[in-house]
Protein backbone atom coordinates (compact mmCIF):
# COMPACT_ATOMS: atom_id res chain seq x y z
CA UNK A 1 0.00 0.00 0.00
CA UNK A 2 1.67 3.20 -0.91
CA UNK A 3 1.38 6.63 1.17
CA UNK A 4 -1.18 9.01 0.64
CA UNK A 5 0.79 12.99 0.73
CA UNK A 6 -2.90 14.19 1.49
CA UNK A 7 -4.91 14.83 5.00
CA UNK A 8 -7.61 12.39 5.04
CA UNK A 9 -10.90 12.92 7.30
CA UNK A 10 -13.61 10.20 7.85
CA UNK A 11 -16.72 9.68 10.17
CA UNK A 12 -16.25 6.67 12.17
CA UNK A 13 -18.49 3.91 11.33
CA UNK A 14 -20.46 2.66 14.66
CA UNK A 15 -22.59 -0.36 16.16
CA UNK A 16 -24.94 0.55 18.92
CA UNK A 17 -26.23 -2.36 21.18
CA UNK A 18 -28.16 -1.73 24.53
CA UNK A 19 -26.46 1.75 26.59
CA UNK A 20 -23.11 1.11 24.73
CA UNK A 21 -22.01 2.74 20.86
CA UNK A 22 -18.92 0.74 19.75
CA UNK A 23 -17.13 2.61 17.59
CA UNK A 24 -14.46 0.97 14.28
CA UNK A 25 -11.10 0.14 16.14
CA UNK A 26 -7.79 2.39 14.25
CA UNK A 27 -5.39 -0.32 13.60
CA UNK A 28 -2.31 1.15 14.77
CA UNK A 29 1.92 0.61 15.84
CA UNK A 30 1.37 2.40 18.82
CA UNK A 31 -1.44 4.62 20.45
CA UNK A 32 -1.39 7.71 22.32
CA UNK A 33 -3.10 9.70 24.58
CA UNK A 34 -2.66 13.29 23.95
CA UNK A 35 -3.90 16.54 25.78
CA UNK A 36 -4.59 19.99 24.18
CA UNK A 37 -4.39 22.50 27.27
CA UNK A 38 -7.38 25.61 26.43
CA UNK A 39 -6.18 28.53 25.03
CA UNK A 40 -3.46 26.47 22.91
CA UNK A 41 -1.75 27.59 19.82
CA UNK A 42 0.56 25.43 18.66
CA UNK A 43 4.01 25.55 16.43
CA UNK A 44 3.66 23.38 13.51
CA UNK A 45 5.49 20.05 13.46
CA UNK A 46 6.30 17.78 11.38
CA UNK A 47 7.09 13.38 11.55
CA UNK A 48 8.89 12.07 8.70
CA UNK A 49 8.30 8.43 9.26
CA UNK A 50 4.90 7.87 10.56
CA UNK A 51 1.24 8.93 10.27
CA UNK A 52 -1.20 10.25 12.65
CA UNK A 53 -4.52 8.93 13.03
CA UNK A 54 -6.27 11.60 15.19
CA UNK A 55 -9.75 11.02 17.55
CA UNK A 56 -11.07 13.53 19.75
CA UNK A 57 -12.48 11.44 23.02
CA UNK A 58 -13.02 14.84 24.68
CA UNK A 59 -13.29 18.55 24.10
CA UNK A 60 -12.90 19.61 21.13
CA UNK A 61 -9.51 22.18 18.80
CA UNK A 62 -9.29 22.69 15.52
CA UNK A 63 -6.21 20.81 14.15
CA UNK A 64 -4.22 23.15 11.71
CA UNK A 65 -2.74 21.69 8.14
CA UNK A 66 -0.21 23.32 6.25
CA UNK A 67 -1.10 22.06 2.67
CA UNK A 68 -0.70 23.98 -0.96
CA UNK A 69 0.87 27.45 1.08
CA UNK A 70 -2.29 27.46 2.77
CA UNK A 71 -3.71 26.40 6.17
CA UNK A 72 -6.65 24.20 6.19
CA UNK A 73 -8.76 24.61 9.91
CA UNK A 74 -10.30 21.33 10.39
CA UNK A 75 -12.30 21.38 13.47
CA UNK A 76 -12.64 17.96 15.69
CA UNK A 77 -15.07 17.51 18.70
CA UNK A 78 -16.20 14.62 20.85
CA UNK A 79 -19.63 15.61 19.33
CA UNK A 80 -18.45 13.72 15.90
CA UNK A 81 -16.61 11.01 15.70
CA UNK A 82 -14.31 11.50 13.03
CA UNK A 83 -10.92 10.16 12.33
CA UNK A 84 -8.04 12.70 10.82
CA UNK A 85 -5.24 10.86 9.25
CA UNK A 86 -2.44 12.78 8.47
CA UNK A 87 0.50 11.08 6.71
CA UNK A 88 4.15 11.88 6.65
CA UNK A 89 5.73 15.11 5.65
CA UNK A 90 2.31 17.03 6.18
CA UNK A 91 3.39 20.33 8.62
CA UNK A 92 0.14 20.07 11.28
CA UNK A 93 -0.24 21.72 14.65
CA UNK A 94 -3.31 22.52 17.30
CA UNK A 95 -5.56 25.59 18.43
CA UNK A 96 -7.72 25.12 21.40
CA UNK A 97 -9.30 28.42 21.75
CA UNK A 98 -12.04 26.93 24.26
CA UNK A 99 -11.80 27.37 28.31
CA UNK A 100 -11.67 23.43 28.37
CA UNK A 101 -8.72 21.24 27.58
CA UNK A 102 -8.97 18.67 24.92
CA UNK A 103 -7.94 14.68 24.76
CA UNK A 104 -7.68 13.05 21.61
CA UNK A 105 -6.03 9.52 20.94
CA UNK A 106 -3.51 9.28 18.29
CA UNK A 107 -3.32 6.03 16.31
CA UNK A 108 0.26 6.16 15.32
CA UNK A 109 1.69 4.33 12.34
CA UNK A 110 5.01 3.78 11.73
CA UNK A 111 6.95 3.42 8.83
CA UNK A 112 10.00 3.68 9.25
CA UNK A 113 12.02 4.28 13.05
CA UNK A 114 11.83 8.39 14.28
CA UNK A 115 13.55 11.05 12.67
CA UNK A 116 15.84 13.41 15.41
CA UNK A 117 13.18 16.30 14.19
CA UNK A 118 10.03 14.85 14.27
CA UNK A 119 8.67 16.79 17.29
CA UNK A 120 10.52 19.74 16.75
CA UNK A 121 8.71 22.79 16.17
CA UNK A 122 8.34 24.41 12.73
CA UNK A 123 8.83 27.89 11.63
CA UNK A 124 5.32 29.05 10.37
CA UNK A 125 5.97 30.54 7.22
CA UNK A 126 2.95 32.95 8.01
CA UNK A 127 0.80 33.42 11.03
CA UNK A 128 -2.88 31.49 11.74
CA UNK A 129 -5.51 33.41 11.08
CA UNK A 130 -7.44 33.16 14.33
CA UNK A 131 -10.59 34.26 13.11
CA UNK A 132 -10.78 31.62 10.23
CA UNK A 133 -10.00 28.68 12.82
CA UNK A 134 -12.72 29.79 15.31
CA UNK A 135 -15.25 30.08 12.06
CA UNK A 136 -14.58 26.67 11.69
CA UNK A 137 -15.28 25.59 15.18
CA UNK A 138 -19.04 27.32 15.06
CA UNK A 139 -19.62 26.00 11.83
CA UNK A 140 -19.08 22.47 13.00
CA UNK A 141 -21.02 23.22 16.27
CA UNK A 142 -23.92 24.44 14.82
CA UNK A 143 -24.22 21.92 12.44
CA UNK A 144 -23.92 19.09 15.55
CA UNK A 145 -26.47 21.50 17.74
CA UNK A 146 -24.04 22.34 20.23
Amino acid sequence: MGLTRKVEVYRLESLKSGMAQFYTPQASDETMLVQVSSGTVDELFVHHYQTDQLLVVRGSFVLVVLQNRQYDYIPMSQQEPKVVRIPPGIPHGAINLSTKECVLVNAVLRHGPAHERDYRPLKRPFAYDLKQAEAAMQRLEAAIGV
